[in-house]
């Protein structure tokens, strides 16, 4: 089994636990992209076979989540798991919608994000959330980010919440999205709920949760049909046919001059069949991943 399978993760789960019980039900070999914290949930792809090798093609993929903002309160850490470090009241602007969209249409588009201090992103070697556990100050370089498109979804003035879904570029942190937003509302606040809805091209239309799968498998039902396969992830990329000569030189790693102007190609032996991935470098043809 090669490709992905689009998992829903569920609260306390790290991406990490999902990968070794995805890998201890399926008995395959996996990975995973885009990191979920615990406290997430939603789309998590999970990368089967010599999917794990397709990685590197994913990296980049703009996301879609659904967050709660808490306002009135700031933690710690900008999220639900962190102490509370400061409350603030709620101005009643916070529950005009009107004015709530206003405030959240000013994020849209290009900005520079100071990255949240409890995230893992290295300066000097070092983790930022070790320096925060260690009470170091540490002075952290803004990156730019795009929010391209935000909507309100919900007011709850009984529970000072705010639900708004978010569509942004990778790199994009929502528990700092939500600080900032609590900041022009001219109070606080932190991120009590986060749930990502796509990643790319990936839905939670098409998701399933652990248990499904495992009921699946326990039940001889063929979970294949729920992965995406390599040859699917590259549908929008053109293909290649190779004659018999031509396909044994490519599948033993040597380059083949063809006349190709993208630099990948979904390849097909000439009897139509898949075959793997093919890249272009110096005008020559040459595997990378191979199904087969």
């Amino acid at each position: 089994m090669n490709g992905i399978i689009i998992i829903n993760k569920e609260k306390k789960w790290t991406s990490s636990d999902v990968v070794r019980k995805v890998k201890s039900i399926i008995k395959e070999k996996t990975g995973h992209i885009g990191t979920l914290d615990p406290n997430a949930t939603g789309v998590l792809p999970i990368l089967i076979g010599k999917g794990t090798k397709i990685s590197k093609y994913l990296i980049n993929h703009d996301k879609t989540y659904i967050a709660t903002l808490k306002l009135g309160e700031k933690t710690e850490t900008g999220d639900i798991e962190g102490k509370i470090i400061e409350k603030k009241s709620v101005d009643d602007n916070c529950y005009n919608e009107e004015y709530v969209k206003k405030i959240l249409s000013t994020f849209e588009g290009k900005s520079k994000q100071i990255p949240p201090i409890y995230s893992a992103i290295k300066v000097n070697g070092k983790k930022l959330y070790e320096y925060a556990r260690n009470g170091e100050n540490i002075e952290i370089e803004p990156r730019e980010i795009q929010i391209y498109e935000i909507k309100l979804l919900n007011i709850d003035t009984n529970k000072n919440e705010i639900q708004y879904e978010v569509s942004c570029s990778k790199g994009t942190y929502i528990r700092k999205l939500c600080e900032d937003i609590a900041e022009k509302l001219s109070t606080v606040g932190y991120m009590k709920e986060l749930e990502r809805t796509r990643i790319g091209d990936f839905f939670i239309e098409k998701s399933i949760k652990i248990n499904e799968l495992e009921n699946m498998v326990r039940s001889n039902d063929d979970w294949s049909k729920k992965m995406i396969t390599i040859e699917e992830i590259f549908k929008d990329k053109e293909q290649v046919t190779l004659d018999e000569n031509k396909m044994e030189k490519f599948l033993n790693g040597t380059q083949i001059a063809e006349s190709l102007e993208n630099d990948i190609y979904r390849v097909y032996d000439n009897k139509k069949n898949f075959v793997g991935i093919g890249i272009v470098e110096y005008g020559k043809l040459k595997r990378d991943i191979i199904i087969i």
